[in-house]
């Protein structure tokens, strides 16, 4: 069974192309950072844990929210299934497929076979848009090969694997809007109500204040880490190439707010995109004296990077407070 003209070319976030792609089948075609911001994708976390090898950089919101807040902006009906039993979980999501709808899956990429690196991920998600007696046809990021296969039995251990960030054999599918849907206004909500939770985070971890954290702890980190050599710069690539389009995520918002303002008239729409134009090479260049801190053992580039981690703090406090300053429609 394989569901024809199911794409979603050139992604680079999971959940942004998985979205995508079941967006395009169902006749809306929106481009990835406008996927992102409509889905109040930006976010920061410092997390660090007991059981954690090393701190975690992240710059989106958790698993799954985006497809969510995706649907509730543009009126789409989102179904949702999770369940923990395997055989459950392959009769949901063929069911879907024999009845033509492509379905989205959240699961652990360490189990999927075209990966060229393995890593324990949880919350990796592909669209499927077929299967024969030994295959699943997916769709994933352009990095890991856009239309991929990956044998149903690897499909099966990576939908019910169980640790952090995993979900329940979880599966979904979108049918599209009933009515016309105001691009202009869902974009004005999505924008101030992203701004309003970067503002206001309930601990110190999230949002401007979990920078402002990370640039006070991020001197400290070749004495945090066993294997600096190894843990810097996977840090680095995470925020650079682990599906962030760039500067954790900070590019593809950017890009999202320079297609608002030419849907929006707004000024401060068009200040708050001068702002992350801005914001954006700084967070590469964070990335760059981490990584480099890693290759060398050099003390004096986390030193460097705490400061523009500070500075980062300020300018994305200042640049969200000028976005949540978007007029209504």
């Amino acid at each position: 069974m394989i569901i024809e003209n199911v794409a979603f070319p050139g992604g680079r976030h999971c959940e942004t192309t998985a979205l995508g792609a079941l967006l395009r089948h169902e006749g809306v075609d929106l481009s990835e950072p406008m996927l992102f911001g409509l889905g109040e994708g930006l976010g920061f976390v410092y997390w660090d844990a007991r059981s954690m090898d090393f701190p975690f950089l992240g710059g989106r919101t958790k698993p799954g929210v985006i497809t969510r807040t995706v649907a509730d902006r543009l009126g789409l009906t989102l179904h949702i299934q999770e369940t923990a039993s395997p055989r459950r979980a392959w009769q949901n999501v063929a069911a879907a497929l024999d009845a033509g709808r492509p379905v989205g899956l959240q699961l652990d990429s360490y189990h999927l076979d075209y990966f060229t690196t393995r890593v324990r991920f949880g919350a990796h998600f592909v669209a499927m848009y077929g299967y024969d007696d030994s295959q699943a046809y997916l769709i994933d990021t352009a990095q890991q090969g856009g239309a991929v296969t990956t044998p149903l039995t690897s499909l099966e251990k990576a939908r019910n694997e169980r640790g952090p960030m995993t979900a329940r054999n979880l599966s979904y599918t979108i049918a599209g809007p009933t009515g016309r849907t105001d691009l202009g206004d869902a974009v004005r909500t999505a924008i101030r109500s992203n701004a309003h939770t970067f503002l206001t985070p309930p601990i110190a971890n999230l949002g401007h204040r979990g920078i402002a954290k990370a640039a006070g702890q991020v001197a400290r980190w070749l004495d945090r880490s066993s294997d600096p050599s190894r843990d810097l710069p996977r840090v680095a690539a995470l925020m650079e190439r682990g599906g962030t389009g760039g500067a954790l995520f900070r590019t593809m918002y950017r890009d999202f707010l320079a297609e608002c303002a030419t849907i929006v008239d707004d000024d401060d729409l068009r200040l708050g995109h001068q702002l992350y134009a801005e914001i954006a090479p700084l967070w590469t260049d964070v990335s760059d004296h981490i990584r480099a801190a890693g290759e060398t053992s050099d003390p004096d580039q986390l030193a460097r990077a705490s400061p523009i981690l500070a500075d980062l703090a300020d300018r994305e406090r200042h640049a969200m407070r000028v976005l949540s300053g978007i007029r209504t429609g």
